[in-house]
């Protein structure tokens, strides 16, 4: 039988735990996008870490939503669903120090034969730390888990602790991705994904939830890529938010998506981003296909 061992590991937690966090810390790349707002992942994303011995297909979820009942959350909770079917072992990811029903309404998605471990995350915003020990053992009360594991995912702490865990519960077998691979996701996506985080980032409580990013062209020149992309929103309103006096706001937005996108794809980035009014696309099923969304 092979050493090796490769499988699917799914991420999941209620929203703004620090899922995205993990996967990119997990990874060392960019590959999800983060921001202080909740609900900010939309996608399932997978990223890819390969080791001698191990490849590990981390697949990024969006939080569980419980407060939203329109065609997106309701596409969103699907695609969490999907994930948990599907994979080896299931990253359940807690914020340390807390633990409610929104966290069970998480663990009761899980099929009941899948290992699952518990990542506490943000241990290292913990001030008095004897509180963690009695707090790992009321965690563990909650259910039968294959392991606890506390991590501070934006310090990269105790992450190697959770990769050794996670192997001990996937398949032997061959790789199943390149090794040089780090997402199934497409550079298109990812320019979406990387202007959508600097919409949240920058404009922040002001932005309504019904916003979303479309590329309309995306073209390789050689080593250059040609993008065009729109952000969609609801209101007429929303729209000059976004835009900002003299356009100062889309332009940053546009400037700074730049860069990322330079970073990941290795090369330069001639990039346009315009606002468009696109009212209820939020609940509206063919649109949220047309963005993509599974």
């Amino acid at each position: 039988m092979s050493e090796l061992r490769s499988g699917q590991i799914a991420i999941v937690g209620r929203p703004n735990v620090g899922k995205s966090t993990l996967l990119n810390q997990l990874v060392g790349e960019k590959v999800s996008i983060v921001s202080q707002r909740a609900q900010t992942t939309r996608h399932r994303i997978m990223g890819i870490l390969t080791k001698p011995d191990a490849q590990y297909l981390f697949v990024d979820t969006p939080g569980f939503q419980t407060r939203h009942g329109n065609a997106l959350n309701r596409v969103m909770n699907r695609g969490v669903r999907q994930a948990l079917a599907e994979v080896d072992v299931v990253l359940f990811v807690v914020e340390a120090g807390r633990f409610d029903d929104r966290d069970r309404a998480v663990r009761q998605l899980v099929p009941v034969d899948s290992p699952v471990i518990i990542v506490v995350n943000k241990i290292d915003q913990v001030k008095d730390k004897t509180q963690l020990l009695p707090y790992l053992a009321r965690l563990a009360a909650e259910g039968d888990f294959a392991a606890i594991v506390p991590v501070s995912a934006m310090r990269g702490a105790q992450l190697d602790a959770l990769l050794a865990e996670t192997r001990k519960h996937l398949p032997n077998q061959e790789f199943l991705f390149a090794e040089d691979e780090i997402t199934d996701r497409s550079e298109r996506f990812l320019a979406a994904e990387y202007i959508r985080e600097k919409l949240f980032r920058l404009i922040g409580d002001e932005l309504p939830y019904g916003a979303a990013v479309e590329v309309e062209k995306f073209v390789v020149d050689g080593a250059l890529r040609r993008i065009s992309a729109a952000i969609l929103v609801d209101r007429e309103g929303h729209k000059s938010i976004i835009i900002g006096k003299g356009g100062e706001i889309v332009k940053r937005i546009a400037s700074e998506a730049r860069q990322d996108m330079e970073r990941m794809f290795d090369g330069a980035v001639f990039l346009e981003v315009f606002v468009k009014v696109k009212s209820g696309w939020a609940d509206d099923e063919r649109m949220l296909k047309t963005l993509g969304y599974d």
